[in-house]
């Protein structure tokens, strides 16, 4: 069985730009609304579920709510270098931004696509989700725009 939460009806998104390193278009500064998505596999457990929604909901928004309306800088790229002071200095492609610290979330990831944001979101949802025996693999979904998405999955078994 699987249970999903798709973050688009279930208001479980953020508001963040990014660039991706020396790409033609996406290597300028932009936005995306991205929404989480997660599907959870497994049998039915505790009061016949496989899991609670209203607990993966609340932790999935605690999540993007620290992504929202933030710049998304890759913390391991090779072609950018960052230097943090009392602002967030970002140089790449011989471009130079300048940003406030708390405007910025530095990931951990060589790129902000959109597949390195939902491995990311795994991580944390994995450090963070206490999931019950009977729960067998979770997938997470990040939708950049409607129609495009990165998926990553784990095996919890």
């Amino acid at each position: 069985m699987r249970l999903e939460i798709d973050g688009r009806e279930a208001n479980i998104k953020f508001s963040a730009c990014h660039l991706i390193t020396e790409h033609s278009k996406c290597g300028r500064l932009h936005g995306h609304v991205y929404v989480l998505r997660m599907i959870v596999y497994g049998e039915k457990g505790d009061h016949g579920m496989i899991m609670d929604f209203t607990e993966l909901k609340k932790i999935m928004r605690r999540i993007v709510d620290e992504f929202d309306h933030r710049v998304l800088l890759a913390g391991n790229c090779p072609r950018m270098k960052i230097t943090i002071g009392e602002e967030v200095i970002a140089e790449t492609s011989g471009k130079r931004y300048v940003f406030p610290i708390e405007d910025v979330i530095i990931i951990d990831a060589e790129e902000t696509s959109a597949e390195e944001v939902a491995r990311v979101l795994l991580s944390r949802v994995l450090s963070e989700v206490k999931f019950p025996s009977n729960v067998t693999k979770i997938e997470i979904g990040v939708d950049e725009e409607r129609g495009q998405s990165a998926w990553i999955s784990y095996d919890l078994k």
